[in-house]
């Protein structure tokens, strides 16, 4: 049985719980593997501000020498950041192994949604989940991320799945884990740095208290999957596009040549991608990142008017 001496929620997100403000999760994984110090340091303290600004509080969340905690100080964001990739990237099947090992853990989306959840926060930001490779249907690679989605009731506000994935696939398997899926402001469903894959969305919703309204009754009729709201990027800048576009071919070409499989082929992609660019693909995943926290905040906003989140 889960044990509340194994988590540490700071204080202020304790308060928040205990009064009901809204709350939003953020994951950790983005600041010890997602991008370079000191950039990583300051995109974590610029999304736990535009949470803030919002009207929300951040629970920014991440294992410490064997502790889960939610609501990091800065001076443990700061810890993250430079210790950078030394740290575990702990997704949903590492928690154990972390936990038991008394390791350092950055948290994914899968295991941030169950940390999440566990302490009673309903509103969970990210930039882009994993999803289905490309080529999957032979090597069955397909992220933690879309089966927790069908075991946890959290809303996980992101920018789309990563052009780098094979998207229908990725829909499809959603789909089979009964996850809602719902794209915010416009019929496509976004693709992280493009704000539409050419796919049309099954639900789109123009207003965000009818977003937080559809979770509402998730949770009212105690339903086991999640809910996952697709945010396009706010900027369309067709030659950071195409120059990103190139950048994916590119990578594809070079990760089938040197045969990488399992946890290192997103890495690799979004690397060779921004190494591609120039960097012009880390600032617009900063500013989609940013863009998801407002959204998340108010949706949470609008979700605690509900009585008992209902």
């Amino acid at each position: 049985m889960w044990r509340e001496e194994d988590c540490v929620v700071s204080e202020y997100v304790r308060a928040a719980l205990e009064q009901g403000k809204p709350v939003v999760a953020l994951e950790s994984t983005i600041i010890s593997h997602g991008m370079p110090y000191p950039e990583n340091l300051q995109t974590a303290l610029q999304v736990e501000k535009v949470v803030r600004d919002n009207g929300a509080i951040p629970a920014t969340i991440a294992i410490l020498k064997g502790k889960v905690h939610v609501g990091l100080e800065r001076e443990e964001i700061e810890y993250l950041s430079k210790k950078g990739k030394t740290v575990w990237k702990c997704s949903t099947r590492d928690l154990a192994y972390v936990l038991a090992q008394g390791l350092d853990g950055a948290t994914t989306v899968s295991a941030t949604m169950v940390i999440a959840h566990k302490v009673g926060i309903h509103f969970f930001v990210t930039g882009g989940i994993g999803g289905a490779h490309r080529g999957s249907e032979t090597t069955f690679d397909i992220s933690t991320d879309l089966i927790e989605l069908g075991r946890t009731p959290v809303c996980v506000i992101c920018a789309g799945v990563k052009a780098i994935l094979d998207i229908p696939k990725t829909l499809e398997v959603l789909e089979t884990q009964g996850v809602t899926v719902i794209t915010y402001g416009q019929e496509d469903f976004p693709a992280f740095y493009f704000a539409s894959s050419g796919i049309q969305s099954h639900i789109h919703v123009d207003r965000l208290e009818d977003i937080s309204r559809v979770f509402a009754v998730n949770r009212r009729w105690n339903l086991s999957s999640g809910l996952l709201v697709a945010v396009p990027v706010p900027r369309k800048d067709k030659d950071i596009a195409d120059r990103i576009e190139l950048g994916i071919q590119q990578a594809l070409e070079e990760l089938e040549e040197k045969q990488l499989t399992g946890s290192a082929v997103t890495p690799f992609l979004l690397q060779r991608i921004a190494d591609w660019t120039g960097g012009d693909s880390l600032k617009l995943n900063v500013e989609l990142i940013l863009n998801n926290a407002a959204i998340g905040a108010q949706l949470a906003k609008h979700y605690a008017h509900y009585p008992m989140g209902a």
